[in-house]
């Protein structure tokens, strides 16, 4: 059997957040993963202030990572038509960034491996995990029994670890449904643009392309599940979305598909979700976490396994109910209220004239539109102007990420 300290099944960004985490504090890490690295992750690949902040506490260097592409200005077209750009600070650090996740993945592994971490990826959680009074017990493929006081579920929306325990939700598909493809030649404004289209039939959600280096880019669209909106829908929406004018010209006549298209749901509900149940603590997908607003969820994965990490080392091996109501409060406290924030304005823009109006009113000025640029990428906090606990001096005014190297 091997024995270890923390447990942590998703080589994902949640999974390796919670597991540097912990090896920095002098403990000793397992991390498994069914897949073997580098492999692909269906994503819209885009980084926001708040998840490169955290990337550059893990010591993730952009450098590194094949395919980073900085975003200094997004361009948002509201369903009337009307295209408004919103500058990001270009001489204060990344504020956003585009990055596959095939790359951006491998990195993080790289550099938990770097930080102490004993990676298995390749091996799969098998069984139900025996929770012992003082540890938890997992069988996994090809190792066999691995042991450890605590045990970080990573490991997607349909998390085997959450289901082995009996803690899913029967029939659950998420709140969102994603489509992406990756395009080769674009020659288009896309082609170093990152572009946001509200198109009326698909609020609120929206369409995307994000720039990646070489003339390509990630395009796709998300769409809220109201019952009604089924993936070979959006298979069949698919093509005719591409040939709409604004987005084929977007993407420029030479633009070309360079892997198949992709489906995948989006759970947005760590308001509902079990996050921790006796030594076993849920983060990322397999927690629920991602922003109701946008889809994105890199950024709270990162968090969510950074938060459980540290409610792991307050709480100490012998007292997991303290790191479970640790785990709990900490995630009420710093993510809840942006959560509750983004579900409302996600209701408000399935109105087409709150969407326009939105735009409109966010692209009225130079500081409207610096300002909002800033907010969208989570530059601080959605819910900051509603939880005073969060004010300070430099609000939207501080430097985003990696600004020290640049």
């Amino acid at each position: 059997m091997i024995q270890t300290d923390v447990i942590v099944v998703g080589g994902g960004p949640g999974g390796v957040a919670a597991a540097i985490e912990l090896a920095r504090a002098g403990r000793d890490v397992v991390l498994l993963d069914k897949a073997r690295f580098p492999r692909d992750k269906c994503c819209g690949d885009g980084l926001t202030t708040g998840a490169l902040r955290l990337l550059e506490h893990l010591g993730l260097v952009p450098a590194s990572v094949p395919g980073w592409q900085v975003i200094e200005e997004a361009w948002v077209r509201s369903p009337s038509g009307r295209a408004v750009g919103f500058p990001l600070p270009t001489d204060m650090g990344q504020f956003a960034a585009v990055v596959p996740r095939l790359s951006l993945d491998s990195a993080l592994l790289d550099r938990a491996r770097a930080e102490g971490v004993k990676v298995y990826d390749g091996h799969a959680f098998a069984g139900v995990p025996s929770e012992l009074p003082d540890r938890v017990v997992v069988d996994v493929d090809a190792l066999g029994a691995v042991a450890g006081r605590y045990l970080v579920a990573a490991d997607g929306m349909w998390s085997p670890v959450r289901k082995a325990m009996g803690l899913a939700t029967p029939g659950y598909l998420g709140e969102w449904h994603a489509f992406r493809q990756y395009f080769d030649g674009v020659t288009g404004s896309a082609a170093h643009r990152l572009w946001v289209w509200f198109e009326p039939d698909l609020l609120p959600g929206y369409a995307w392309s994000f720039p990646l280096p070489g003339g390509q880019a990630n395009v796709g669209f998300g769409v809220q599940r109201d019952g009604d909106r089924r993936v070979p829908d959006m298979k069949a929406l698919w093509p005719e979305l591409l040939a709409r004018p604004h987005i084929a010209e977007a993407l420029g006549p030479s633009a070309v598909a360079a892997a198949p298209h992709k489906a995948w749901p989006i759970p947005a509900r760590i308001d509902q979700a079990v996050l921790a149940r006796g030594r076993v603590l849920f983060v990322g997908d397999a927690a629920g976490a991602c922003d109701p607003l946008t889809g994105e969820g890199i950024g709270q994965a990162l968090l969510t396994g950074t938060l459980a990490a540290r409610a792991i080392l307050d709480a100490g091996a012998l007292q997991p109910e303290l790191a479970a109501s640790g785990y709990r409060r900490a995630v009420a406290e710093e993510w809840l209220p942006d959560h509750r924030m983004a579900s409302l304005l996600s209701r408000a823009l399935r109105s087409d004239g709150v969407a326009r109006a939105a735009i409109r009113l966010a692209g009225a000025s130079d500081w409207t539109r610096r300002s909002f640029g800033r907010w969208l990428f989570e530059d601080e906090p959605r819910a900051a102007a509603v939880t005073p606990r969060r004010w300070h001096r430099r609000f939207l005014t501080r430097p985003g990420a990696y600004a020290a190297g640049r």
